[in-house]
């Protein structure tokens, strides 16, 4: 099979593809990478091209879909997480006061 073929994907990871792509170009991602990050994706949940019929292959992990999209705590600048922190600091010394 060549390199890029999509024959050995089920119908549905084909649909999820596509989903996982318009996704990626609604967040201002280009289309060549969005089909790229899409595939990635779908080959981490189910592991590559399914065969189809009952019960084969293992069963899908949604783990790269519930992760993607969000940005991590260091997306953030040292500066603003300090001043979060020496807010949050502030607002729980005058809670506490009364």
């Amino acid at each position: 099979m060549p390199r890029g073929d999509k024959n050995s994907y089920t119908d549905k990871q084909k649909r999820k593809a596509a989903h996982i792509e318009e996704g990626y170009e609604a967040r201002g991602v280009s289309p060549d990478e969005a089909e790229k990050r899409a595939w990635a994706t779908v080959n981490k949940e189910s592991g590559g091209g399914n065969k189809s019929g009952s019960g084969r292959g293992k069963p899908d992990s949604h783990e790269a879909s519930r992760k993607g999209g969000h940005k991590s705590a260091t997306s953030q600048s040292a500066e603003t997480r300090s001043a979060a922190a020496k807010k949050g600091w502030e607002t729980r010394r005058k809670q506490a006061k009364g």
